[in-house]
């Protein structure tokens, strides 16, 4: 049912696609695989890998995608516990999830055999392609990240802060225990009502591109998230609270490599704390970060205000599609595997992954 709502989406897309699992091995489980759509894989240009936030899947990306594969390769995949994607176990460790969620996104990129991307993640995509960046600096040419989940530290009494009432309060901590979306399985096959319902702006968006979008989107959601909550049980154990991780990115910022280009779009009606791209401002290098605030958009800024979301996507991606200078370290490496390959008079080649 997933496959077929899926197919129904990405039929609004106008430009040719692929559609393929990339077997990664045992990240997680015992034979991990990650749901895959390429597009305009044969351009020269960058490639670009997408993201998505939690509880979505790669086919909420549709608005995107063709102004997106216009000018290069674009790859958008169900992330490791979401979609159409394998739903392993998990860690119920925090660092250790956000490592095998890395480790997932390292694996795919191996399989699929690029060499440099930008990569672009929204919400807890964006928290996922960050960690990623700190630990694979070379893979990353350009980090986007649209009103990313997880960087600030969770504010104390927040709850007088935003002047939340009592009833919330305890409602909030009475279903912290469970997964954010736990209703929606609870509810059974009333679940997509209940997504209908409770988010009907999300489907009133799609109609521009999908004539019932009112009936297949809520069908889309509910179908990624009816299953096992393999992805959702991983985000709850990073989260302090929905809107906090346990472990914010701000205090690891300096793990960034201070020449890799990061631009941070934000809605700027997003419930999403903003100072993000304030923080990475002041702890970065000025000219390799970029803050853009999308007036009119919301959290889901790429869907909020999609030819705006396309235009700075694009201008951050053909900002730095050169390749990047080479560092001392990176001559010097050079040098020495020429003088490796000058002293070994064998024919044997070599392979980089």
């Amino acid at each position: 049912m997933l496959r077929n709502v899926e197919k129904q989406i990405l039929s609004c897309i106008k430009t040719a696609y692929k559609r393929f699992y990339v077997d990664i091995g045992s990240v997680v489980g015992q034979s991990d695989k990650i749901w895959t759509i390429s597009l305009n894989d044969e351009s020269n240009k960058t490639p670009l890998v997408l993201l998505h936030g939690m509880g979505a899947g790669l086919a909420l990306w549709c608005p995107n995608l063709d102004a997106f594969a216009a000018t290069r390769p674009v790859y958008a995949i169900d992330l490791l516990g979401f979609g159409r994607s394998s739903r392993p176990k998990f860690a119920s460790d925090a660092t250790k999830v956000e490592a095998q969620w890395v480790e997932s996104v390292e694996e795919w990129r191996r399989e699929v055999n690029l060499s440099e991307f930008i990569l672009l993640g929204h919400s807890l995509g964006g928290y996922i392609a960050t960690a990623y960046a700190m630990k694979y600096p070379d893979r990353v040419r350009h980090l986007i990240l649209a009103d990313p989940w997880g960087f600030v530290e969770k504010p104390q009494n927040v709850y007088e802060k935003y002047n939340v009432p009592l009833w919330v309060k305890a409602v909030a901590v009475a279903v912290q225990p469970l997964n954010p979306l736990w209703a929606v399985r609870a509810a059974g096959p009333a679940g997509k009502w209940l997504v209908g319902k409770t988010r009907p702006d999300i489907s009133r968006k799609y109609l521009k591109y999908i004539p019932d979008a009112e009936t297949i989107i809520p069908e889309y959601i509910y179908q990624c998230n009816s299953q096992t909550p393999s992805g959702e049980s991983a985000f709850h154990t990073l989260m302090q609270s929905f809107g906090w991780a346990k472990n914010p990115m701000v205090h690891r910022l300096d793990k960034l490599d201070p020449n890799l280009p990061v631009t941070v779009l934000y809605g700027a009606r997003s419930w999403v704390d903003n100072t993000t791209g304030q923080v990475l401002t002041e702890q970065r290098r000025s000219d390799k970060t970029y803050v853009q605030v999308i007036n009119g958009a919301g959290h889901h800024v790429y869907l909020d205000k999609p030819e705006l979301f396309n235009k700075y996507v694009l201008e951050a991606c053909s900002r730095f599609d050169e390749p990047r200078l080479k560092t001392m370290s990176d001559d010097k490496a050079a040098e020495a595997e020429e003088t490796a390959a000058t002293d070994d008079p064998s024919p044997t080649s070599r392979a980089t992954s």
